[in-house]
């Protein structure tokens, strides 16, 4: 028996609540990782165990009670010191182009979050995202350089010279905590969040200290504060380039074409407000909904939404493929490097001195 319409769109709305809940008890926590409140400082106990167990794991790996294994090509490690998105995939993606441009042949190495893995697998353009992970396909798709995806990163990383010994470097999407991969270069990506309540977690947003040594700091930061007096640190630029239709790819709009229309913006990402105000900066006007990060879109949170359009980023839209939502467009965000931070992983591959 068919159900009324009014069942039907009580039904949609219940479904779209779900990630509603989900992202707004996200943002709450980002909330108090900001500030050192009540329950900052509630959590600031724990903090310490945390910190004792890292910087226990740290030492031991720095001491060679733990092993860490250098492969035969340099490895740049692109992650961060905080939890959730920063932007580090645009930074991959940007420093795969550029380093391509220095004569390089990078390839690419992922952990693959949330992905169904049994052994180190290579990630082609027409893969599954379930099967290898969002941002490992998306940086596949855009720079068409070898990607792998893999856990233990050393066992990922064999795998991947042993397909592809062109490659003369390594990039690491994430995994500056991962140090049974030996590095040559760590750059740790920043948003406009910085280092939040200075905390390590549960009561802050910090993985390790913020006074843990690295190469280079990279700022994704949409509002153009003052960059923080931190070692080689450069602003990362985001720009969004023409949305393309999700459901018909070779179609695409200017973002102007979607000023004076209804706009949801959707991004399950881990700072959703950071797409969301570049939207606006470039004069679209939108509704909002935020996912928690690599949210699965296993059910449609668009069903009954009223709009005319729906930007998506990128990330997103590799999981709404099979949708035929004419709706849906994404939105992809261009990375641009400063040229010193370039540079400086140059002449540190080249083992040179840096300024």
């Amino acid at each position: 028996m068919t159900s009324p319409p009014h069942d039907v769109a009580r039904g949609a709305r219940a479904r779209a609540l779900v990630p509603r809940l989900s992202g707004s008890l996200v943002h709450w926590v980002g909330m108090q990782w900001q500030r050192r409140g009540a329950v900052a400082w509630l959590l600031w106990p724990l903090s310490w165990i945390f910190g004792a167990i890292a910087a226990w794991r740290r030492l031991s790996f720095r001491r060679g009670w733990k092993a860490s294994t250098r492969l035969p090509v340099p490895v740049v490690v692109i992650g961060n010191l905080t939890v959730g998105g920063t932007g580090k995939t645009p930074t991959v993606i940007a420093l795969v182009n550029a380093l391509r441009a220095r004569g390089y042949t990078p390839g690419v190495l992922s952990r693959g979050y949330g992905a169904r893995l049994s052994h180190p697998t290579e990630v082609t353009p027409t893969a599954r995202p379930e099967a290898v992970g969002d941002e490992p396909l998306l940086i596949a798709r855009r720079t068409g350089a070898p990607v792998w995806v893999w856990p233990a990163r050393v066992e990922g990383g064999r795998a991947l010279l042993a397909a592809h010994p062109e490659c003369d470097v390594i990039l690491c999407d994430d995994g500056l905590q991962h140090y049974a991969l030996a590095r040559d270069v760590e750059i740790a990506v920043f948003d406009h969040r910085l280092a939040g309540n200075g905390f390590l977690l549960p009561a802050g947003p910090l993985r390790e200290p913020l006074s843990r040594t690295r190469d280079a700091n990279l700022i994704n930061d949409p509002y153009g504060k003052t960059l923080p007096a931190w070692p080689n640190t450069s602003r990362l630029t985001l720009s969004l380039g023409d949305a393309w239709c999700v459901s018909q790819p070779s179609l695409a709009r200017p973002l102007s074409h979607f000023r004076g229309k209804r706009v949801l913006a959707a991004a399950g990402i881990g700072a959703p407000e950071r797409f969301f105000a570049a939207l606006r900066a470039a004069g679209v006007q939108i509704e909002t909904l935020p996912l928690p990060d690599h949210y699965d879109f296993a059910t449609n949170p668009f069903d009954g939404v009223a709009a005319d359009a729906i930007l998506v980023t990128e990330k997103d839209a590799v999981k709404c493929v099979t949708w035929s939502d004419p709706r849906v467009w994404a939105v992809p965000a261009e990375a641009a490097l400063d040229a010193r931070l370039v540079s400086l992983v140059v002449e540190k591959l080249r083992g040179q001195p840096t300024v």
